[in-house]
């Protein structure tokens, strides 16, 4: 490779990182408001507030609802992940190096969106509901109780509320015979692989709500683990304006650099991001003791 990459190089490079980061690089972002090409480095998500509807005399004066509107603010941070390849290490090698690097500064970047966005879940005030997995039927309880938790505050049943379990409450869940067996759950809400307008990852609809496993929730595999219920509207994330050719719903971008003194290029992923917790109110958490062995009864 010369020591000059031409544009065709570079611009390939940054097709590869935004197709790997949008395929697996996270699961969360779909999941959450968005906002994109944010100049600066703060930006503000609105949370109106209920309206309640009137009466009104003939030819009277509606009364305004007079909605309550709150900015909420989402302060975005800039993030790195780069990596050397080595001249000479290009001809050793067996796999593309170009892919396998764009992969892993993607990846690294998803799973920095997806820490902030859980991030901001934890933040939340709600009430948390207790998820017991001793037995089947307490497990159960549990799904039903984070479920009646969440629409008991008023938040709508539309297809936009997703459910983060650990690995470990996952396959307590799948336990139970409502949560796995398709005579409970109809084709259309078996685990399957959706598209980027919904999320990323396998999920599985149960009681309206989007189930998945994730690796990274507070707690992970102690006594004292989370796990999160929440609706789309109750988060957002926002992210900068890049420059360049990248645009910036892409979120990421690269910078590709020869280094003569080390013989090896540099290869640099970045990206600007902030999320926030916009709603308390749309966001449940779950607290379980996470080393507890997998009921059979």
């Amino acid at each position: 490779m010369a020591t000059q990459i031409d544009n065709a190089f570079v611009k390939q490079y940054e097709r590869d990182l935004i197709e790997v980061f949008q395929r697996s690089g996270g699961y969360l972002r779909p999941t959450v408001r968005m906002k994109t090409d944010v100049v600066g480095s703060t930006t503000t998500f609105q949370k109106i507030g209920k309206g309640v509807a009137t009466t009104k005399a003939r030819h009277g004066v509606i009364t305004p609802m007079n909605q309550d509107h709150t900015p909420m603010t989402a302060t975005l941070a800039d993030f790195y992940a780069g990596d050397w390849v080595d001249k000479l290490d290009e001809a050793k090698i067996n796999i593309d190096e170009r892919m396998a690097i764009a992969r892993g500064g993607a990846f690294a970047l998803g799973r920095k969106v997806d820490e902030q966005i859980i991030t901001q879940l934890d933040a939340t005030t709600q009430s948390t509901v207790t998820f017991t997995v001793t037995s089947r039927a307490a497990i159960r309880a549990s799904l039903l109780g984070m479920a009646e938790a969440i629409f008991a505050n008023d938040v709508k049943n539309d297809g936009k509320i997703y459910g983060l379990l650990t690995p470990r409450a996952w396959s307590q869940a799948m336990t139970v015979e409502e949560f796995a067996s398709a005579d409970f759950v109809g084709a259309d809400g078996q685990a399957f692989r959706t598209g980027p307008s919904v999320g990323l990852g396998k999920w599985k609809d149960f009681m309206g709500i989007k189930w998945a496993i994730h690796t990274d929730l507070p707690g992970k595999g102690t006594s004292t683990a989370k796990i999160f219920v929440y609706h789309k509207d109750a988060v957002g994330y926002a992210c900068g304006k890049h420059a360049g050719n990248v645009a910036a719903a892409d979120m990421v971008s690269a910078d590709i650099t020869w280094h003569g003194d080390r013989a090896a290029h540099f290869v640099n992923h970045m990206m600007s991001g902030g999320a926030v917790l916009i709603d308390d109110s749309g966001c449940i958490e779950g607290q379980l003791n996470d080393q507890t062995a997998i009921a059979t009864t």
